[in-house]
């Protein structure tokens, strides 16, 4: 008789279990708000480009940080390449320990210096911080260097959900914000940051921030346009493929839908249909390009991106990074290869990508990595 009643007990429990995610799915909206993303005024945007005007030096100092497990693949390597290409500052990639670090969902790098080496080279600190999303948005060694950094002149840019480690240096207390359409919550906890919607970049006070995971794009090209002017923005703009990139964004066009929550849902079950496809690196090897390809891929939950390479040595990329491949090898399996990152501007290879995830997937799990990265054609 008591197995007979566990068995019943299990049976509600799980009958329980699907009716409440049953419930949870029903009440979820079916598909995000539609509408026209609001106009930035020219005052707006002349404020914008002031506001991040460089504050120390003509040929500024530019400081990308991040922990050495799991910073966030675009938002660690998109401000680096594009400002890189522009040529219009001095850019370092740092971490907190000297050893390479893990990129999230895809990649690994060999960064510059570490927060101590860049220290010692630099006591007067960076001209500009980014700050990229990070597994953990509470490590006290990069909080406290950021808020030095902060101290010492330098305008802190928490890029995507970077936002949050940037909130908890206290640095935005009582500022405007932004950040990953996801993560809103997390930034609203801390009651005195004034949550900012419809901008994809805001600016306040020394310390800017950006939308998900692509708006590293337009905030990259603003800080050039404030640092060198608008024909150098849009020289590097044209090299990209990015036609605008002011500040325009419609925050309600990104939400967790039923499709979003069904797709996330069907694809980690579908454990058994996961494939790693791979991706050749070569030696001048686009690094904005091969991260939006890999972080896109990576986030299908149905496919990882992994680099690989005949040796095991580091790739120097077109802006002078070392980038370490993921397996050793020769060569991928044909069905499994993914076309060579830079044969096309990142911002074509993004659109490219998510069409490829289309044909291979559906376009559910397309549309559901285009919010992941909160791609601005969505609004």
């Amino acid at each position: 008789m008591s197995w007979r009643i566990l068995a019943w007990t299990l049976l509600g429990s799980v009958a329980l279990l699907v009716a409440i995610g049953g419930t949870w799915l029903l009440l979820l909206p079916g598909a995000p708000a539609s509408g026209t993303a609001p106009a930035i005024s020219k005052d707006e945007a002349e404020a914008t480009l002031a506001a991040l005007k460089p504050p120390k030096r003509q040929r500024p100092l530019i400081a990308i940080v991040g922990i050495n497990d799991m910073s966030e693949t675009t938002d660690y390597l998109m401000p680096y390449g594009i400002l890189a290409r522009a040529d219009i500052a001095d850019v370092l990639t740092l971490a907190t320990q000297p050893r390479p670090v893990t990129l999230y969902p895809a990649l690994r790098v060999q960064p510059h210096a570490t927060i101590a080496e860049f220290d010692a080279a630099h006591p007067d600190g960076a001209d500009y911080v980014i700050v990229p999303a990070m597994s953990r948005d509470d490590d006290t060694v990069v909080l406290q260097w950021i808020r030095s950094q902060a101290g010492k002149g330098a305008i802190v840019i928490g890029v995507c959900v970077g936002a949050t480690v940037v909130a908890n240096t206290g640095l935005l207390d009582g500022k405007r914000a932004t950040t990953h359409w996801y993560s809103v919550r997390d930034l609203q906890k801390h009651s005195t940051i004034r949550y900012t919607a419809d901008r994809r970049l805001v600016v306040d006070r020394g310390v800017a921030t950006t939308t998900g995971i692509t708006a590293s794009m337009p905030m990259a090209l603003t800080l050039i346009e404030a640092i060198a002017g608008r024909a150098k923005a849009e020289a590097v703009a044209r090299d990209i493929g990015l036609a605008a990139w002011d500040a325009r964004h419609r925050s309600d066009a990104f939400s967790f839908t039923r499709p979003f929550a069904l797709t996330s849902i069907a694809n980690t079950l579908a454990f058994w249909k996961r494939e790693q496809l791979g991706i050749a690196l070569t030696p001048g090897v686009d690094e904005v390009s091969l991260a939006l390809v890999a972080d896109a891929w990576s986030r299908t939950y149905r496919s990882r991106a992994l680099t690989f390479a005949a040796t095991a040595e580091a790739r120097t990329s077109r802006g002078g990074l070392g980038i370490l491949p993921d397996r050793i090898a020769d060569d991928w399996p044909a069905q499994q290869t993914l076309p060579a990152a830079g044969t096309s501007p990142p911002a074509q290879a993004l659109d490219e990508t998510l069409r490829a995830i289309d044909a291979r997937y559906g376009s559910r799990t397309a549309d559901f990595v285009a919010m992941q990265l909160e791609y601005p054609k969505l609004d």
